[in-house]
C-alpha cells in the first residue's frame, strides 16, 4: 500500500506514431501507476475518445492522418475539461498561436526524461 495519489483509475489516451517511443512512454506511465490506452496515429486516437472520457491526452504534433494539434482541438471540443500535453520535437509548433491548440496545453520538448514526464502528467493532472 502506498500512499501516492490513486493513479489507477486516471486514464491517459496516448497517440505517438513512433512505436519506440510509444512503447517506453506507456511503460513508464504505466509503472507510475496510469490507466494507458495508446494508439499509432490521431485519428484511431480520436475514435477512441469519443468512445470513453479521458483524464489527459498526451500527443505528439506531427503524426500520419490526423496531427496531435487537430486532435487537440477536438479532444477539447467533446471533452472542454481533458487536460492536453504535447510531446514534440517542435514546440515552436505548438506555440504558434494560429494553429488554435488548446491554450491550457502543456508542452514537454523531446528529447526528456521519463521521468520528467511522469512528473509533468502528476502535475498536469492535479491542477
Amino acid at each position: 500500500m502506498n500512499d501516492r495519489i490513486e493513479t489507477g483509475s486516471i486514464k491517459i489516451l496516448l497517440a505517438e506514431d513512433d512505436s519506440d517511443m510509444r512503447r517506453f512512454l506507456v511503460k513508464a506511465l504505466q509503472n507510475a501507476g496510469y490507466a494507458v490506452v495508446s494508439f499509432d496515429n490521431g485519428l484511431s486516437a480520436y475514435n477512441r475518445l469519443r468512445e470513453e472520457p479521458f483524464e489527459l491526452l498526451l500527443t505528439d504534433i506531427v503524426m500520419p492522418e490526423m496531427d496531435g494539434i487537430e486532435l487537440a482541438r477536438r479532444a477539447t471540443e467533446l471533452d472542454p475539461d481533458i487536460k492536453v500535453m504535447f510531446i514534440t520535437g517542435f514546440a515552436a509548433v505548438a506555440l504558434n498561436p494560429d494553429n488554435q491548440a488548446p491554450r491550457q496545453a502543456k508542452i514537454l520538448s523531446k528529447p526528456f526524461h521519463l521521468k520528467d514526464l511522469v512528473n509533468e502528467v502528476t502535475r498536469l493532472l492535479a491542477a
